[in-house]
């Protein structure tokens, strides 16, 4: 297997039932996914199909009921709180619609807030670069457009250089024009870092940025399929 097709996170019988047995809800219905470095997938589907329930248990924010989640040789299912605290800080970036930024600190500031307790983190001005805003990097919240907050949070989320990209509508905010720059960001930051990236959304028109796109209902995959030309282009890369 290729360095790219090395899989980062293998799931298998993936499941997530809430409630009592009275009324239980199958948010997740043994889901078989692999995630390989390098890769960027899109997870497509109505609401309540299980889509942000898997980004959730990828990265670490909630726990499977059943089925195995390894993260290389490492068991997610096995960890206790700390060390699964400690995979987040780690391993994993998170980025969600709302931007959560600090409105008292500058781009810059909010990035270094990513960065703490990391050895190999970059700086904070280098991670804005990589989307696009290094000019901006004295500029506080409330003087930056929608879409220059998110890309901050793109930046505070990747300034620890994680092997995981996990977002969630990150676009689901703003409008189609400036969606479009901060997938440009998503997938700028994928090719720079080879970072697994896995973007949840309902907007079919942001697939055709993924090397592989997933589709979810009633808590099971019901279709997944590779865009080739990104994957092949990808693949060239490396």
């Amino acid at each position: 297997m290729s360095e790219p097709e090395r899989a980062v996170l293998t799931a298998r019988g993936l499941a997530k039932t809430y409630g009592s047995a009275a009324g239980r809800v199958h948010a997740l219905r043994g889901v078989d996914f692999e995630l390989a470095r390098g890769e960027l997938v899109v997870l497509l589907g109505p609401s309540g199909s299980g889509k942000s329930t898997l980004l959730n248990l990828l990265g670490g924010l909630d726990r499977a009921s059943d089925g195995s989640l390894l993260f290389g040789d490492l068991d997610l299912a096995a960890l206790d709180e700390r060390a699964l605290t400690l995979y987040r800080r780690r391993h994993v970036g998170f980025v969600f619609q709302a931007y959560n930024l600090i409105a008292s600190l500058t781009a810059s500031e909010n990035v270094a807030l990513g960065a703490a307790g990391i050895e190999r983190a970059l700086a904070p001005r280098e991670a804005l670069a990589h989307v696009g805003l290094a000019d901006l990097a004295d500029r506080f919240p409330a003087q930056l457009s929608g879409g220059e907050q998110q890309r901050i949070a793109v930046a505070r989320a990747i300034v620890r250089q994680p092997d995981l990209l996990l977002c969630d509508e990150p676009t689901g905010a703003l409008d189609s024009a400036t969606g479009v720059v901060v997938l440009e960001a998503l997938a700028r930051v994928n090719r720079d870092f080879a970072t697994a990236v896995v973007v949840v959304t309902h907007n079919a028109v942001i697939a055709g940025m993924a090397d592989r796109v997933v589709h979810l209902a009633d808590g099971a995959i019901v279709r997944s399929y590779r865009n080739q030309a990104r994957a092949q282009a990808r693949d060239l890369a490396w």
